[in-house]
């Protein structure tokens, strides 16, 4: 749904959208569609923010943050052209400015910015999403498809590479998270219900 449609979306109109998740688009606020997404979908977000939080914390590497914090990707005189909310992030240690409003949505993108696909998103708004994380200056984005247990693994330094992880392969995060050791299947883990 389009809640806006300037050029431009100013900073406050968009903390100021009530309890709606709300991104910007090509310069249009739009506010999220958070159908339920089932407990798979939540399983794999909690898996890989626990494990790389986990490093992350004992490495004294920076923050790892689950969803629901925004990231101004581009701006300009008219405002906010485009923000997001990644499922889960990462921001490197120092990234964040000492004297920094913690109220406002983070300047740039994140270090690493995680997408959990859902049933009803579409290839060609994830592949966008993606294009807009590296061209703000992630180092990475990560795709995690729970239905097929795999993870997609994009570069901002070489766009051409993708690397997809299934199974028991690990996944190369030596250049975010020196140390972990992490393979795909570990985050498509569901507890015993039983």
């Amino acid at each position: 749904m389009v809640i806006s449609t300037m050029k431009g979306v100013a900073e406050s109109d968009l903390m100021r959208s009530g309890s709606a998740w709300v991104e910007v688009v090509n310069g249009e606020m739009v506010e999220i569609d958070m159908g339920a997404a089932g407990f798979l979908h939540a399983i794999v977000i909690d898996n890989l923010r626990e494990a790389l939080k986990r490093n992350a914390v004992s490495n004294k590497l920076g923050y790892v943050l689950g969803d629901g914090l925004t990231y101004n990707l581009a701006s300009g005189s008219e405002g906010i052209y485009t923000a997001r909310i990644p499922d889960v992030s990462f921001l490197s240690k120092g990234r964040i400015p000492k004297d920094f409003d913690l109220k406002r949505p983070i300047p740039g993108a994140p270090d690493l910015a995680v997408e959990v696909m859902s049933p009803d998103d579409r290839a060609i708004d994830m592949q966008l999403k993606i294009e807009e994380y590296l061209n703000a200056g992630a180092q990475q984005v990560w795709v995690l498809y729970p239905e097929q247990a795999t993870l997609h693994q994009y570069f901002r330094d070489d766009r051409s590479k993708v690397r997809v992880y299934r199974g028991t392969d690990t996944i190369d995060a030596e250049a975010l998270f020196p140390g972990l050791k992490l393979t795909a299947s570990e985050l498509f883990i569901v507890p015993d219900l039983s």
